[in-house]
């Protein structure tokens, strides 16, 4: 073992809460290593998650645009043809770039990179905490005074269905098809689920979804929830809902899966399972439990209001502790775990982190959904816009979807906002912001909006909280 190495900070995991840590922390003017088990930065988001699947998500839609619509605007084309390994290099090539980028922010702001796997070895005779580096052929021996587990999230299985990487598949196996299945089950009705069924359904495959709930995406508002499924059943996918898969048998490269809806087993054969169930966080690779480090009942690591664990020194963040698995959370939650470090009294505003669901209509939520304000005892006031009262939805040809505005009765102040329709991920940051300062309904409506475009939705439905819509 090589000769121990000091720093100020170490984080282990270069995901999107590590690397912003990391970063944060060398502003901060600390002397920072990240030790990542990957070659490439930027975790599960970058390298197989949320940025590949948006780049298939965006080529798949194109294909379907050319498809489909483009008739309606006047353009006559051939039939489009699909060359899927282009359209998974250049998916290859943005992740490529991305990555690049983080490297070069890491190497300009200073930062050690270790590429290995880290073991927490515990306080050494001066207090910092020790890690164990295994590198290509040798282990190195770095320590600091405060370390951030950052080491995130893997795909949760089906219980008797092992991944395979063949036949029953995670997102990782779904972004890098050689071929469109004849037919993909997925098994999960959530964000993961619906955004990959989405892209295959569109590029040419009968995609099943079951989902074990009766309803799909079940923390979001239920409004938002039924257009996104009545808008994917008019795409072609179809869902069993309210029912659980029980079992698979395997047939050379296909499957059949059997599953039980209330009306006893049933089966469908397919090329792939794509298992998307949700995701569990990694807590067994880095030595937490040798040292002590305590977990909750969800198996989460258990933190303070500052992200320190139980062990002094050892700070965790993301996909580790309690709350919603998003990439931004995670980076929202390393930026303010390094500055309270530094003495700051920053803070993650939880109430306010939110949510978009990439399919198309897309949808995207933040703040509470009408049925918790009820659930609450809440008085709230409603308004609604529908995009298809919209002048540039009209011409987008989107006009699937609306915005919705929850208020406090008494108060005014905005608790809500669910938007399901075009480019619902950029128009929902206008929400966050004026609920990040506390702002009203009237102080939407209030706020003029370039024209024609889709923010003035926000605003129509602002006003219309008051019973002021004009277009409405």
């Amino acid at each position: 073992m090589s000769e121990e190495v000091v720093f100020d900070l170490i984080v282990i995991g270069a995901g999107p809460g590590g690397y912003v840590a990391a970063i944060r922390g060398a502003q901060l003017g600390m002397k920072v290593a990240v030790v990542e088990k990957r070659s490439t930065p930027g975790g599960v988001c970058l390298n197989e998650g949320c940025i590949p699947s948006k780049a298939l998500l965006d080529s798949s839609e194109l294909f379907s645009l050319a498809r489909d619509k483009f008739s309606l605007h006047g353009i006559t084309v051939d039939a489009p043809g699909l060359d899927l390994a282009k359209m998974m290099s250049r998916k290859t090539d943005v992740v490529k770039k991305l990555t690049d980028g983080i490297t070069f922010l890491l190497k300009k702001n200073g930062i050690t990179r270790f590429e290995g796997v880290a073991l927490l070895k515990g306080a050494n005779g001066t207090g910092n905490q020790q890690v164990a580096v295994a590198l290509a052929g040798e282990t190195a021996l770095i320590s600091a005074s405060n370390v951030i587990l950052a080491t995130g999230s893997d795909a949760a299985g089906l219980p008797g269905i092992p991944f395979d990487g063949e036949l029953v598949v995670s997102a990782r196996e779904a972004l890098s098809f050689t071929a469109v299945p004849e037919h993909l089950i997925v098994a999960g009705g959530g964000v993961i689920g619906l955004e990959l069924g989405s892209v295959w359904r569109r590029l040419g495959a009968r995609v099943t979804v079951i989902e074990m709930l009766p309803n799909l995406l079940p923390t979001m508002d239920r409004q938002v929830a039924e257009q996104v499924s009545r808008s994917l059943r008019k795409q072609g996918i179809q869902f069993k809902l309210g029912t659980k898969i029980t079992g698979l048998v395997k047939n050379g490269e296909r499957g059949t899966v059997q599953f039980d809806g209330g009306n006893g087993t049933e089966e469908l054969i397919c090329d792939k399972l794509l298992v998307a169930v949700g995701r569990r966080p990694v807590t067994g690779s880095a030595g937490l439990a040798a040292l002590g480090i305590t977990l909750t009942k969800s198996g989460r690591v258990a933190i303070d209001e500052d992200y320190q664990t139980s062990v002094p020194g050892i700070y965790a963040i993301g996909d580790l502790v309690d709350g919603p698995m998003l990439a931004h959370k995670a980076s929202e939650e390393g930026v303010v775990c390094v500055e309270r470090m530094s003495g700051m009294k920053s803070l993650v505003e939880y109430d306010i982190i939110p949510g978009v669901v990439y399919t198309w209509p897309e949808a995207a939520s933040v703040g509470q959904s009408e049925e918790q304000l009820k659930e609450g005892g809440v008085a709230c006031q409603s308004g609604r816009f529908n995009f298809a009262a919209l002048g540039r939805a009209r011409c987008m040809d989107e006009s699937e979807g609306f915005v919705k505005i929850l208020a406090d009765q008494e108060t005014d102040r905005v608790l809500g906002v669910h938007i399901v329709g075009p480019r619902a991920s950029d128009l929902i940051a206008e929400a966050v912001a004026v609920m990040s300062f506390n702002g009203t309904a009237r102080d939407i409506g209030l706020t003029c909006h370039g024209h024609p475009t889709l923010s003035e939705a926000m605003r129509e439905a602002a006003l219309d909280l008051h019973k002021e819509a004009i277009h409405g």
